[in-house]
């Protein structure tokens, strides 16, 4: 098994993870809309996951970017742009005092994140098996080949 594969793999389940953050978060702003958590317990519970969930997205990219995975890599950019932007501009964490103002932004935010990494799981999933299946296409020739 190649490192692609292997990236691809990781890949899949890093997105998996990042996919069912991005669910939690939309779940966790709904909470508060509706006025089940409030405010401070919203910014405390979803700011512990904002910088992980940054990272790995940029960890994901500067694989791809290393690996020469060019299209895998342009796929990661615009959300790596953005989320490079937000820590630029120190707006990366949930206010407790603005969040009310901001809610609608937020949660379109990560319905738009759920979406990508929805998007990425499936991608990942395909490039995964091309590349399994294209390795053993070519063992299968090397080995008829002798």
């Amino acid at each position: 098994m190649s490192f692609t594969a292997i990236a691809y793999i990781i890949a899949l389940i890093m997105a998996g993870v990042l996919l069912f953050g991005a669910v939690y978060f939309v779940i966790m702003l709904t909470d508060l809309e509706c006025d089940y958590i409030n405010p401070i317990d919203l910014a405390n519970n979803l700011n512990t996951y904002v910088m992980p969930e940054m990272a790995a997205q940029l960890v994901l990219f500067v694989v791809f970017l290393l690996m020469g995975e060019w299209a895998t890599m342009l796929l990661n950019l615009p959300l790596t742009a953005w989320n490079v932007a937000k820590v630029v501009n120190n707006r990366q964490f949930y206010d407790a005092t603005e969040v009310f103002r901001t809610l609608s932004r937020h949660k379109r935010e990560n319905f738009v994140k759920v979406g990508f990494y929805l998007l990425c799981f499936f991608y990942y999933l395909y490039s995964m098996i091309m590349t399994l299946v294209n390795e053993s296409t070519a063992d299968y020739h090397a080995t008829s080949a002798h």
